[in-house]
């Protein structure tokens, strides 16, 4: 079994029904991950430990998923010198207008790339994009995806 380079992290057990879309991507690009669900108001301490240790676990990337207020992926990125990609997810309230204003509004210092909401299979190709940058299997295997992509 592979080491995981990607860490996949969600705010909710709710966020798991679209995120596994991001799950998916990154099996079909044979990308290696580790999946959390931990809140960045419920369960700070665990969040912080999870971030804080991440690039000693071997981890390259990271996605963090989470609605509303969608804090989590910011205080991800405080924890780590590892990009950081966040996805707002859709809410009931604004559907996810509000995760998304609140993901791109980082302060300087602390940045988080971002997709579209609900966007977690675009969160995985980007991952994969970053991870490509360093390691040519993941380049080839973009390339052959991109290339179906264009038929």
């Amino acid at each position: 079994m592979r080491e995981p380079i990607v860490g996949i992290i969600m705010g909710s057990k709710s966020d798991m029904d679209v995120m596994q879309g991001c799950a998916d991507q990154l099996d079909e690009f044979n990308v290696a991950y580790e999946m959390l669900v931990a809140s960045a108001h419920r369960n700070p301490a665990q969040v912080h430990e999870w971030a804080t240790t991440a690039d000693e676990r071997g981890l390259k990337v990271i996605i963090a998923a989470a609605g509303k207020a969608a804090h989590l992926a910011g205080v991800v990125a405080a924890n780590t010198t590892l990009p950081v990609i966040s996805v707002p997810m859709k809410t009931s309230d604004l559907g996810g207008l509000d995760s998304l204003l609140s993901m791109v509004q980082m302060p300087t210092g602390v940045p988080v790339a971002c997709v579209a909401i609900n966007g977690s299979k675009n969160a995985a190709i980007l991952a994969t994009q970053i991870l490509a940058t360093s390691n040519n299997v993941y380049k080839d295997i973009l390339k052959v995806y991109k290339e179906k992509m264009a038929l």
